[in-house]
């Protein structure tokens, strides 16, 4: 969850930072900065909110004993698939952005 949640944060090595990037690059690019600094402002103010999250998970006493939850094999396998995934396209995303392009033309 940890991981995930810094992905949406767009830190780098993630495919948010990623997605992020080629977002605003491409404003840029368009020339429309103002959106792309609205964009930034944006990212920066939803910092609070992701870590506020995080601060609920591991610094705050749970309201209850959630001891009984046990994950399936399925759903911890997805999960590590989705995380491998995050980081791929956060390390390496010019494969998938070749992809993309190819696409799109």
């Amino acid at each position: 969850m940890t991981i995930f949640l810094f992905s949406l944060m767009g830190l780098p090595s993630s495919a948010g930072f990623s997605g992020k990037f080629f977002i605003f690059a491409g404003a840029i690019d368009a020339g429309y900065i103002w959106l792309a600094i609205i964009g930034v402002l944006n990212s920066a103010v939803s910092l609070y909110y992701y870590l506020r999250v995080m601060v609920y998970m591991y610094f705050r006493d749970p309201v209850e004993d959630y001891a009984w939850v046990s994950l399936p094999a399925a759903a911890v396998v997805s999960i590590v698939i989705c995380l491998i995934g995050v980081l791929y396209l956060g390390i390496i995303p010019g494969d998938v952005m070749e992809l993309a392009k190819l696409a799109i033309f």
